[in-house]
């Protein structure tokens, strides 16, 4: 009796690992004819997570679609991950151990940014005209029946503008705060003002400016000294002064040039501003003069409140931002997918003595503060 139970119980595993070797051969055979389907990555979401003076979090989320009846046990997939911005890679990482089931899957992970990087990036990012490309590579591996691979690129295009709004006709006085007996506000007019990147290092982003200065004064001005801050919210990224003298005759212009600079060496404390603020920059860039005269006992500095450049700069380097566009104004020169919002500029007010330069023909109505999206 127990010689037929061992008889019928080796011929039922006989039966059931053919079973098993028909079903396996089968879908091994459907996949080579294409009848099951390889799985796909059908969407990549990621966010910013937490950000230090070194590091930032990036979460993602990976939607994988598996076509077949046949999920991917734990343990037998795997997920490489890289984030570049002009090809320069800002994050990398991976996961072992996911399942894949049948259906849609989605894949959690966490890569980490080096905020080291954000200095190279934005030499990339001025030197291409103000232009990033962001691109996130993601590789899957499964072993479904094999080891089978499949791959997604993301692609985003961004576009800047951060210093075209310097570029003004504006007329704006230049006011001493006690000016001497004898000489009125204001010393001198600024009737144009221009900016442009010069060539980024991966030490100093310079910006090359130029002034048209007007003296409506009977005596020559001289401007002795030009000075500038740059600020990041509120994170100092450059400062200097130009020591070249630049003399304006009377009744007439003077075009001042002066370079100042951004040090990339503070990039990457800005960057942690910027994301600490959703992705909100506020720019600011601050002068002052020194200037002199007969008609002065002394040198003077003079602080240009009126020549401070604002610019808010808003980011959503992801594309995963939902900004409001109803009624918007697009920002000149840029064509991201942002929201410019500007701020309403006063009614121009002719001052007591008005310039008339048969060159420069005051024109202008504010300064300029404008809002500049989808910055990465």
């Amino acid at each position: 009796m127990d010689g037929l139970r061992e008889i019928f119980t080796a011929r039922r595993l006989k039966i059931a690992g053919a079973v098993v070797g028909v079903v396996v051969a089968l879908l091994a055979g459907a996949f080579a004819l294409g009848v099951l389907g390889t799985p796909t990555v059908e969407a990549v979401d990621n966010e910013f997570g937490e950000v230090d003076d070194e590091t930032t979090i990036v979460f993602t989320d990976l939607v994988v679609n598996n076509p077949n009846p046949v999920g991917v046990q734990r343990g037998d997939t795997t997920i490489n991950y890289t984030v570049r911005m002009n090809d320069v890679p800002m994050a990398v990482g991976g996961r072992e151990g996911l399942s894949v089931e049948s259906g849609n899957s989605t894949l959690a992970f966490t890569t980490r940014m080096d905020n080291e990087q954000i200095p190279a990036w934005w030499v990339t990012h001025v030197n291409g005209d103000e232009r990033t490309v962001v691109t996130i590579n993601a590789t899957v591996r499964a072993s479904l029946l094999g080891q089978r691979q499949f791959d997604i690129t993301q692609e985003k295009e961004v576009e800047t503008n951060i210093i075209g709004q310097f570029n003004s006709e504006e007329t704006r006085p230049v006011e001493a705060d006690s000016p001497p007996p004898g000489v009125e506000n204001p010393i001198l007019y600024v009737n144009r003002t221009s900016a442009a990147w010069g060539e980024a290092t991966a030490e100093r982003t310079p910006i090359d400016m130029e002034f048209v200065a007007y003296n409506p004064k009977t005596t020559p001005f001289t401007v002795t000294e030009l000075g500038y801050e740059i600020t990041m919210n509120g994170v100092a990224v450059g400062e200097g002064q130009t020591d070249e003298p630049a003399t304006i005759p009377p009744g007439s212009t003077e075009t001042i040039r002066t370079e100042t600079a951004i040090r990339n060496e503070n990039l990457d404390d800005w960057w942690v501003t910027h994301l600490r603020n959703d992705q909100v920059t506020d720019l600011r860039i601050e002068f002052y003069a020194v200037v002199s005269s007969d008609l002065l006992p002394q040198d003077v500095r003079v602080p240009l409140d009126e020549l401070t450049y604002e610019r808010t700069i808003e980011t959503d380097i992801f594309g995963n931002e939902n900004a409001s566009t109803d009624g918007a104004t697009p920002t000149p020169g840029g064509d991201g997918d942002g929201t410019p919002t500007p701020t309403p500029t006063p009614e121009p007010v002719d001052p007591v003595e008005t310039p008339t330069d048969p060159i420069d023909e005051p024109v202008g109505d504010g300064t300029p503060t404008s809002t500049d999206d989808d910055l990465f």
